[in-house]
């Protein structure tokens, strides 16, 4: 369960988000709205790479402010670009990463990382380096990256806006089968078919939340 109460951001004296109270436990969940509307600003609050100004933000019970490094360990956040977040210039490198700076040992961590390449549909691409794949591959690295970490609850931050429709597609069917909780931001409205639930923000508030349909239909009001 992801509890907000009470909680708004501010940046430089300037309100970014405002008054959300809000519970969330469906097991995929939409977030659109305009640029600068506070989407992406939400979705960080969610794993704790923004703190509320005020109010709480609570994961499964736990504190993004008093217990950050558990809810980081329940809470994977792949970014809009992968190059944000792969750190080593091979993909094995970077799949293992993570599982290193959880102390597994070493036999564990090279079958989880083969497991994952296999999973991910990366065969191969241990030895590979990063900066020479496509931008669907290293956005399929990146979220390997974080799901071999295995959270609960997987935040998607715009992940194919700088893919093509061919590589979108890979990238979703994959998001979409997996067995986390997943929350993904969003410009691209036709992602959502199927979706449990669809947040809509504008000018920093919570403004619907509703099933894909109906927020869908509120959002183009707004921007209408």
């Amino acid at each position: 369960m992801i509890e907000l109460a009470g909680v708004s951001v501010e940046r430089s004296g300037r309100q970014i988000l405002a008054d959300l109270d809000l519970r969330l436990s469906a097991p995929r969940i939409g977030v659109i709205g305009a640029n600068g509307s506070g989407k992406s600003t939400f979705a960080r609050l969610l794993n704790g790479l923004v703190l509320p100004t005020a109010g709480r933000v609570a994961i499964d019970g736990l504190d993004t402010r008093a217990d950050g490094g558990e809810v980081r360990r329940r809470v994977g956040f792949v970014f809009q670009n992968p190059d944000n977040q792969i750190v080593y210039p091979t993909v094995g490198e970077d799949l293992a990463f993570g599982l290193k700076g959880r102390d597994v040992p070493k036999a564990e961590i090279d079958s989880k990382v083969d497991q994952a390449l296999d999973r991910f549909g990366l065969n191969g691409f241990a030895d590979r380096l990063v900066h020479e794949l496509s931008g669907g591959e290293r956005q399929m690295v990146a979220l390997a990256g974080v799901m071999i970490l295995e959270p609960a609850w997987l935040v998607l931050d715009e992940p194919t806006t700088l893919l093509d429709l061919r590589n979108t597609r890979r990238v979703m069917d994959t998001v979409l089968g997996l067995d986390q909780h997943v929350l993904l931001v969003t410009h691209d409205l036709a992602l959502l078919a199927g979706f449990d639930r669809v947040l809509v923000f504008d000018g920093g508030r919570l403004v619907t939340d509703a099933a894909p349909e109906e927020a869908i239909a509120a959002y183009l009001g707004i921007i209408g």
